[in-house]
């Protein structure tokens, strides 16, 4: 199943990946405050959760193990490293458990 997600790219410099919070209300705008603050020095990228956000919501099972495949995905192909993370609630969790 395809999943449309929102994604906002900003700055030049190194990079600071910015990981909303995992819950029903929250968005990857709940970070435009650090967003806007960090772009002078930074290349930043912050993106929704999948079955989160502003997109549409998909009717999936977004289990721990796909949430985790989900974040790989994002920080090899949107991102690239090296990067530097900054998470917001449960998603702190997910960045920790990165090998």
């Amino acid at each position: 199943m395809q999943v449309t997600l929102g994604m906002d790219f900003a700055g030049d410099g190194p990079t600071v990946v910015l990981l909303p919070a995992l819950s029903s209300i929250s968005t990857r705008e709940e970070m435009r405050p650090l967003l806007d603050r960090l772009t002078p020095s930074f290349r930043v990228v912050t993106g929704d959760w999948p079955g989160f956000g502003d997109q549409a919501r998909p009717r999936i099972d977004w289990t721990p193990q796909a949430l985790s495949a989900f974040l790989d995905w994002f920080l090899s192909e949107m991102v690239g490293p090296p990067y530097g993370i900054v998470a917001a609630g449960h998603a702190a969790g997910y960045a920790l458990a990165l090998p």
